[in-house]
């Protein structure tokens, strides 16, 4: 699970801009009448409860609509039908889908596994589903995926409440206190393992305590994080982490919310280092992927900005 550091600013009385108007978007169409809202009762209990959503556990897309929609294939319609979201957040006054969150390693490209994903996005835009889809090979739903759902709600909340007022702190930049005693970004998911690290580093577990990451956006694709933190001198372990918001925002900057969690996901394998190394990068390896991140600038939205990484 995710240690929460933080939740500030909610909108009083749990009252809802995405629960008053059906879906948590900015700019989503209708669904026509083509969600369907699911049972309060009679089903599994929901995994989070916050500010008037809930969130439940693994339900098929079957659960969440009815009725083919124009535009979508007979064989798209009964493929999608039988795939499934890790966890659904529902208005809780009307059991209406508000976001469908999937978290889990992203098919690889051409794979039957990313044809089916693309038949089932299909079906989600026609009929207006909100999707968040986080694409890690490390974070699992059980673990992490309340805490992920529960930060994207109170940052979610937290913006619409101070939406145009000037001045405003952005949610992830909140000050406050940090577990370790120090001040800084309360909504920084990777606090908690920037902490460890320097404890790991004292330990003599790791050969440097400096988690370091990068941030990029695709143009007409998802947000990507990287983070990583050198174990033994040279030899250095990374995650990566992909953000896709499709008809949903999440409340935070999506670069920096994936950033964030490919150092949470680096956490989460620092908690095994001492039972079991995990795969390590050489460091020219990883030097070489950033370079090759940066030949591709021209396909970044605001293009590559860590061109000090690239350097020996």
């Amino acid at each position: 699970m995710i240690d929460r550091l933080h939740s500030a600013g909610r909108r009083q009385g749990g009252d809802w801009d995405g629960e008053r108007n059906g879906a948590m978007t900015s700019g989503g169409g209708t669904d026509g009448g083509r969600l369907r809202a699911l049972p309060a009762d009679g089903g599994p209990a929901p995994v989070l409860t916050r500010d008037g959503q809930v969130a439940y556990g693994p339900r098929r897309l079957s659960d969440l609509v009815h009725r083919r929609p124009p535009g979508v294939t007979g064989h798209q319609w009964t493929t999608a039908l039988r795939e499934s979201y890790d966890l659904v957040v529902c208005a809780a006054g009307t059991g209406r889908p508000t976001v469908a969150v999937e978290i889990g390693p992203p098919p690889a490209a051409g794979s039957p596994g990313q044809r089916v994903e693309r038949m089932k996005d299909a079906v989600a835009a026609a009929v207006g589903l909100p999707v968040l889809r986080i694409g890690s090979p490390t974070l699992r739903p059980a673990d992490h995926g309340p805490g992920i759902v529960a930060y994207v709600l109170d940052a979610h909340a937290y913006t619409n409440r101070w939406a145009g007022e000037p001045g405003v702190t952005g949610f992830r930049d909140i000050v406050g206190r940090l577990p370790d005693g120090r001040t800084g970004p309360v909504n920084d998911l990777g606090a908690l393992t920037r902490a460890a690290a320097v404890e790991a580093y004292v330990a003599r577990r790791l050969s440097d305590p400096i988690v370091r990451g990068l941030h990029v956006r695709w143009s007409g694709g998802p947000a990507e994080g990287w983070s990583w933190v050198e174990v033994r001198p040279g030899a250095v372990l990374v995650e990566r982490v992909t953000v896709a918001e499709h008809r949903f925002t999440c409340g935070v900057d999506p670069v920096r919310f994936a950033e964030d969690l490919a150092t949470l996901a680096v956490g989460e394998r620092l908690r095994t280092l001492d039972s079991a190394e995990p795969p390590l990068t050489s460091r020219d390896e990883l030097r070489a992927a950033i370079r090759g991140l940066a030949v591709r600038r021209a396909e970044l939205v605001d293009g590559f900005a860590f061109d000090h990484l690239c350097v020996d």
